[in-house]
């Protein structure tokens, strides 16, 4: 092989350009990491100062403490009390599933408890607590604390949870609190609420559930590498619920509830002078404590099947037609109209026919009461004058008229679940049958049958702007300033009058229903009435409700106020399949005004007792 000649200038040069390339690579390189560095400390410094922040500290959610419930006298209701709850750190222990097979007979543990607790443990580190049972008996904490020494790991733990004072008599009132669940915390703020959580779930506890729940506060904890907590600091605080002052007397509640006996119903009693709500009680009532931390499936079944049906709220969900307790207002009505005045006579004979019309409406007392002025037709709450006045009338009027009173409208009660009552009309009708009004359904409508619907809460609206002569005040449950305003103020002052007249005969005239409970203490005033539960046949027509078994009887009504000259009270009262408003519903409304006269008495005395 021959010599390779070298060409030293050429190398030279090929030296120099790769040489070039190489420092402008390595220009490139450095300019891209000083842009980098430059990205990183200059441009994104805050921002990766907060990240390492935040890897270094945590913040933590502190629940605010929720808010109590007092009655009128500032007897506790809802109140918030501690509990127990047995945690464990599966790190801190080595026998996890031996331990928790000895403590499933302690705690009761059942399946879906293991199941849970198992799956709290896979999905979450080993030195966070988990929990084993909430809501330890004191028989449960006093057995793990002899043998604590046994369970390394294991630790109960003191927390907040709602309790209920007189739970069951306030039941439908304050309602009560359960976790909320994925379709509610969907609906909420989560800067408020975390997904394990208390809400209101019926009554109070839900209406109110904004001023109850309060704010939760913020804590900041430092931790290692790890991510074990090395120190804690408080952020901001929580800001705790507020407390709720109701309007109902406990004891007049008590009394109201046992005044039913073995009978369900409702019963609302109401200050017609502000539209404080005293009492208000759906029967039976159920322990609401059950709820707070989950019902076991038997247990809930129990309730929703009972026939005595504990969990509905008769006083703002019941539906009742109004029977003769409608009467009063379509006197007033036909005073008002000029359609009648307090000397109007007519002669009943015990039915009523609709001109070119052989379908006899009969009244209640068969041949009928004889020669009777609206006075006299409250007091014996004569049909055959109602049905002649409701004729005269007519629906359109009887409509426009009752409406203002919150008839077949939502009352606005400050209680969750009210349902709307039915005000019968044309348009009504229409909307809701497809069907036009016949004359036959103004008749019955005049003594609170056919379409009509009430429920005791909306009564109990009515009844306070009968009572006060005309001044609608929203009835509530929250002690607060409310606005009130005038019902049809037009009307003549006589025509109020004659028409409390009428219901004062209806207790204290010789020919009055409910004339035996009159009262040698005081004098009050009132109205029976019957919502049928189903229609009779012509040949049971005067046939006793009392006969028939006991879910075939009437619906049994009743209102009142007292005392008559200046009244303080005005007392609505459904006794379900009480067959007869006088003899189920009323001998319980006198019980409950007696209550409030004795607790008013006793105040009364307390007030003026010396001192020491």
């Amino acid at each position: 092989m021959g010599n390779v000649l070298k060409q030293p200038l050429q190398e030279k040069r090929l030296f120099n350009q790769r040489a070039l390339i190489a420092l402008v690579i390595v220009i490139i390189v450095f300019t891209l990491l000083l842009s980098r560095y430059f990205y990183l400390q200059v441009i994104k410094h805050d921002y990766y100062v907060d990240q390492a922040d935040g890897n270094r500290n945590k913040s933590h959610r502190i629940s605010p403490t929720r808010g109590l419930i007092y009655d009128r006298n500032g007897v506790l209701l809802a109140e918030n009390e501690t509990a127990y709850r047995l945690q464990v750190v599966t790190e801190k222990t080595k026998e996890f599933d031996k331990q928790l097979l000895q403590l499933q007979s302690i705690l009761n543990l059942n399946d879906d408890d293991i199941t849970r607790i198992k799956k709290d443990i896979k999905f979450n580190p080993a030195f966070k607590p988990i929990i084993i049972k909430e809501q330890l008996t004191e028989q449960q904490v006093a057995t793990f604390a002899v043998q604590n020494h046994q369970f390394p790991g294991f630790k109960a733990t003191p927390y907040l949870i709602r309790k209920y004072n007189h739970a069951e008599v306030m039941s439908h009132v304050i309602g009560y609190v359960s976790k909320i669940n994925a379709e509610e915390f969907s609906k909420k703020d989560h800067s408020l609420y975390a997904s394990d959580d208390y809400v209101g779930k019926l009554g109070i506890e839900k209406y109110y559930e904004s001023e109850l729940h309060g704010k939760p506060g913020l804590l900041r904890s430092e931790i290692n590498a790890q991510g074990r907590s090395m120190s804690q600091v408080m952020e901001q605080p929580p800001k705790h619920g507020n407390t709720l002052n109701l309007t109902i007397d406990l004891n007049l509640q008590k009394a109201a509830y046992e005044a039913f006996g073995a009978e369900t119903g409702s019963a609302i009693v109401v200050n017609p002078n502000n539209g404080e709500i005293l009492a208000m009680i759906s029967k039976p009532g159920y322990d609401t404590n059950l709820f707070i931390s989950g019902i076991s499936h038997t247990a809930y079944q129990a309730l929703l099947n009972a026939p005595e049906k504990p969990l509905f709220n008769r006083s703002i969900k019941g539906g009742y037609e109004p029977g003769s307790t409608i009467k009063p207002y379509m006197a007033l009505a036909g005073l008002h109209h000029n359609l009648i005045t307090a000397e109007t006579t007519l002669l009943s004979n015990g039915t009523y026919y609709l001109p070119n019309q052989e379908r006899p409406y009969h009244d209640w007392k068969q041949g009928g009461h004889g020669k009777v002025n609206v006075v006299d037709s409250l007091a014996e709450s004569v049909n055959v004058f109602f049905y002649d006045l409701a004729v005269k009338l007519g629906i359109d009027r009887i409509e426009s008229f009752l409406q203002p009173f919150m008839f077949g409208q939502l009352t606005g009660i400050d209680i969750a679940g009210e349902k709307r009552g039915i005000l019968p009309s044309r348009a009504w009708k229409k909307a809701n049958r497809n069907m036009i009004w016949f004359p036959g359904e103004t008749v019955i409508t005049g003594i609170g049958q056919g379409y009509f619907v009430i429920t005791p809460v909306q009564m109990a609206q009515a009844l306070s702007v009968l009572v006060s002569k005309g001044t609608y005040h929203p009835i509530h449950l929250i002690q607060k300033e409310t606005q009130s305003h005038q019902v049809h103020p037009s009307i003549n002052p006589k025509h109020w009058d004659t028409v409390q007249k009428g219901m004062t005969a209806v207790i204290n005239a010789p020919n009055g229903t409910a004339r035996a409970l009159a009262s040698k203490d005081y004098i009050f005033a009132g109205k029976s009435g019957t919502s049928q539960v189903f229609g009779k046949s012509k040949e049971d027509i005067y046939k006793k409700n009392e006969e028939l078994p006991k879910h075939l009887r009437n619906h049994a009504l009743f209102v009142a106020f007292a005392p008559v000259e200046k009244p303080e009270i005005a007392v609505v009262v459904v006794a379900e399949h009480g067959a007869s408003g006088t003899r189920a519903a009323a001998p319980i409304a006198k019980k409950i005004i007696d209550a409030f006269m004795q607790i008013n008495r006793t105040n009364s005395n307390q007030e003026v007792a010396p001192n020491g």
